[in-house]
């Protein structure tokens, strides 16, 4: 029996659908993989449908995050590697330390429990949602400013904008409150077990990304030190966190495929255990 085409499953972050990844999955299949690049708990199937009505998304947070995705890899006829960006990148690594992943890239990941690295850029970038304790239980939504600041702040304004009016949908400001009180909750969704027994991660930044700036990533890097897996760092040099989305995602794109070739093929990651917490 011939082993399956590795597939890759990536996952959005906040504010962001995970239609933006179809030219990433046009990438990663047109090189022999399969793909797929399933929405969040409460998503509808399009960024208008999810405009129209984020009622379902409400709520939801870190935890039933990485439940639905652990789910979903269950019925996969092998573990993939994940590609996250944002809170999806948090997520992957939920992922992968849980065995339900061979291996994982994490590009501007949300911080993990245990950083304590808290530029300026990243509070400014989430001040939107955590200005106001009541977004905990409900959605919000980037004006084209906010955009520009969190995301865009290395593009053209022109650029900004219109990745705003196409890809922006209202995020849940659940997985905010959470990773920003992590290091204070006994048990935060946030709580990443560093030296657990894992495949290999990769993890990606921007030097000038706002929302989680490259030194919050180098802190979550320095976490893993020590560890019996592999964990690899890639910076990029003058972009920010919109990276996975801007004209410049092509090179994002090919730096994760050389890695995944070279380090997260093939893997020996341990079998699927228990669900993330």
């Amino acid at each position: 029996m011939t082993d399956p085409v590795p597939h890759v499953l990536f996952i959005h972050g906040l504010w962001i659908h995970a239609s933006a990844w179809a030219p990433w999955q046009a990438r990663f299949e047109q090189e022999g993989f399969t793909t797929s690049a399933p929405g969040w708990p409460g998503d509808r199937a399009t960024v208008a449908a999810t405009r129209e009505d984020p009622s379902a998304l409400e709520g939801v947070g870190i935890e039933a995050i990485c439940h639905a995705f652990a789910e979903l890899i269950e019925g996969l006829p092998a573990r993939p590697i994940v590609v996250g960006h944002s809170f999806g990148g948090l997520i992957a690594q939920e992922l992968l330390v849980h065995g339900y992943a061979s291996a994982a890239i994490a590009v501007d990941p949300a911080p993990i429990k245990g950083v304590r690295v808290l530029p300026f850029a990243q509070l400014r970038s989430a001040l939107p949602v955590l200005g106001n304790p009541a977004n905990r239980g409900r959605t919000v939504s980037l004006t084209p400013s906010q955009f520009r600041y969190a995301f865009g702040n290395a593009i053209p304004r022109e650029e900004s904008d219109r990745l705003h009016e196409a890809w922006t949908i209202p995020g849940p400001g659940r997985p905010l409150f959470e990773d920003a009180t992590a290091n204070l909750s006994r048990r935060s969704p946030a709580t990443v077990d560093t030296a657990a027994e894992r495949g290999p991660l990769l993890l990606v930044s921007g030097t000038e990304d706002h929302t989680v700036p490259a030194s919050v990533t180098r802190a979550v890097l320095k976490l893993y030190e020590g560890g019996p897996a592999v964990t690899d760092y890639r910076e990029f040099e003058g972009r920010g966190h919109s990276l996975t989305l801007d004209s410049g995602w092509p090179d994002v794109a090919d730096a994760a495929l050389e890695w995944i070739r070279t380090v997260a093929l093939p893997s020996s990651a341990p079998s699927a255990a228990a669900a993330p917490s």
